[in-house]
């Protein structure tokens, strides 16, 4: 059986993931995932060279010579056919609005411009790795949430993306769902927890993880604040869960490694909501991710 590679990437607001996939066994090549965290607001040359460096050492590290492809995890707004972004005052990319992401990589690489390069929406692809990664989930309808700087989701019926129709929000989407004083995403997101944070301390923090530590030591409005949030987030997926029938729905993203702090409210309200659904944490959301976009590739 002849193997073909590609490369899967995994971008988001502050950091990129790279590897090597074999898309015929659909598994990662030993050493080939490599990561780095940066700032997604420096100059759109400067996030490139990060970018290709990340990307090129993934490659080297891997010792395959023959790639097939780039499939990319973004996070949205973003024209994924076309590869042009279009975030816009989400404190991340803030140079990037406009820019034909698909252009700047082939160039950055040095690829030919018939190079396959796809883009998804890193939502899309942390549900479609973890259907990969867990194959019951082949034959279930899946809610897949990503908590980060951003809030994304997907839906996904029997191994396959739902992002039109009644039973899911306008393309698959939440973080735009009207939500109290404002949306979806101003709560239940990395600014979010630190907005909650000043409200409650007026104390500025410069991440979430400075938050998560906080917390972890006893720090009783940042317990809070994660309480809180686990109680939004439930209130913002249940009607979409009960929409969409879900049977199961898998949390993930960097937020997600707070979970023993947000998951008994998030689980409490969905209990008191009379809904019954199988609830799950991923155990590797950047393997996941990095699958789930190459197997784009493959379909």
């Amino acid at each position: 059986m002849n193997t073909s590679y590609a490369i899967g990437l995994d971008i988001g607001g502050t950091h990129i993931t790279a590897a090597v996939i074999d898309k015929t066994e659909m598994k990662v090549i030993d050493f080939s995932l490599h990561k780095e965290s940066f700032d997604s607001n420096l100059p759109v040359d400067q996030v490139m060279n990060i970018w290709k460096d990340v990307i090129n050492t993934s490659i080297e590290n891997s010792k395959v010579e023959n790639i097939k492809g780039l499939a990319v995890c973004m996070p949205g707004p973003f024209d994924y056919e076309n590869g042009i972004c279009w975030i816009k005052d989400q404190s991340k990319y803030e140079h990037f609005y406009g820019s034909n992401v698909r252009e700047l990589l082939l160039e950055s690489l040095k690829f030919s411009n018939d190079f396959p390069v796809l883009f998804e929406n890193d939502a899309v692809c942390f549900g479609k790795g973890e259907v990969f990664k867990q194959q019951e989930n082949l034959s279930r309808k899946v809610m897949a949430v990503t908590l980060g700087t951003g809030l994304g989701a997907c839906f996904i019926d029997k191994g396959i993306s739902v992002n039109s129709g009644d039973s899911v929000p306008k393309d698959g989407e939440i973080y735009n769902l009207p939500y109290k004083e404002g949306i979806a995403e101003d709560y239940v997101s990395a600014r979010g927890l630190l907005s909650h944070y000043k409200a409650l301390s007026n104390i500025d923090l410069n991440n979430s993880l400075e938050l998560y530590n906080l917390a972890l030591n006893g720090d009783q409005p940042a317990i809070q604040v994660f309480e809180k949030m686990g109680e939004d987030l439930a209130i913002i997926v249940l009607p979409w869960i009960k929409n969409f029938s879900a049977e199961h729905i898998i949390i993930g993203g960097k937020i997600a490694n707070a979970s023993r702090l947000f998951m008994p409210s998030f689980k409490k309200a969905i209990h008191e909501s009379g809904t019954k659904i199988l609830v799950s944490i991923s155990n590797n959301n950047e393997i996941a991710a990095l699958l789930g976009a190459v197997s784009f590739l493959r379909d």
